[in-house]
């Protein structure tokens, strides 16, 4: 691609920090960037509007909230009736995973990336600093480019859409420190799996545990205002 030519790549935004970090390394790299949010009815709502804030922290040009209902097939305790554990991250796969989520959110990334001409797609699956979901791991990830190549006409034609996942092999505490590099706002992200009603990160559940010792093992001052600590 030369130089003068614009690149595009499309960023899968939850709006949590991991997803925000993965946007602003693509804005780095000189992408410019389409948002993609999609808004399955999981029981942490706040976090699409914590989408919202987080790409227009990345100066995105479009954000596309997609509605996808997967209250509807349930399974899980972001989508079901279901309590979100708060013992602390286990060795198990939690009941907080949403069955082939990052299957069917990266399928629909990637029809937007070719409708869009986007040569890449970031996404911030992490496999390090996680809470064991089979969708974050780098075999994952490899698969996926190996379809991503089969299933499109971009594949077919020797232009296949690039899968990013930058955060793959860092820590959270790695994520929470390439944040602050690239001089984004922690505050404006979400990671919460059960807000309380009046708005806080719960602060027991996996993602709150990942989250708070991610600052503290970064040494950088942690912006989240937690209703519990562990």
């Amino acid at each position: 691609m030369g130089s003068n030519e614009r690149k595009f790549a499309v960023v899968l935004l939850s709006g949590g920090l991991d997803s925000m970090v993965a946007g602003g390394l693509a804005r780095e790299a000189g992408y410019h960037l389409l948002a993609l949010s999609i808004d399955y009815n999981q029981r942490h709502r706040v976090e699409m509007r914590a989408a919202g804030r987080v790409a227009q922290a990345l100066n995105a040009m479009r954000h596309i909230v997609l509605p996808l209902d997967l209250t509807a097939f349930g399974g899980s305790a972001l989508t079901a009736d279901i309590a979100v554990p708060k013992g602390g991250v286990g060795d198990d796969i939690p009941v907080t995973y949403v069955p082939a989520r990052n299957t069917i959110f990266l399928s629909l990334t990637l029809g937007l990336a070719e409708v869009a001409g986007a040569s890449d797609i970031f996404i911030g699956v992490n496999a390090l600093d996680y809470s064991g979901y089979p969708d974050c791991r780098p075999e994952f990830i490899d698969a996926f480019q190996t379809m991503a190549a089969l299933a499109t006409k971009a594949g077919v034609e020797g232009h296949p859409i690039r899968i990013n996942a930058p955060l793959q092999h860092m820590s959270k505490a790695d994520i929470v420190r390439e944040a602050h590099r690239l001089g984004l706002d922690a505050g404006v992200s979400w990671s919460c799996y059960d807000p309380t009603p009046d708005g806080k990160h719960c602060g027991l559940c996996d993602s709150c545990r990942l989250r708070s010792k991610g600052f503290e093992e970064a040494g950088l001052p942690d912006p989240t205002i937690y209703a519990a600590r562990p």
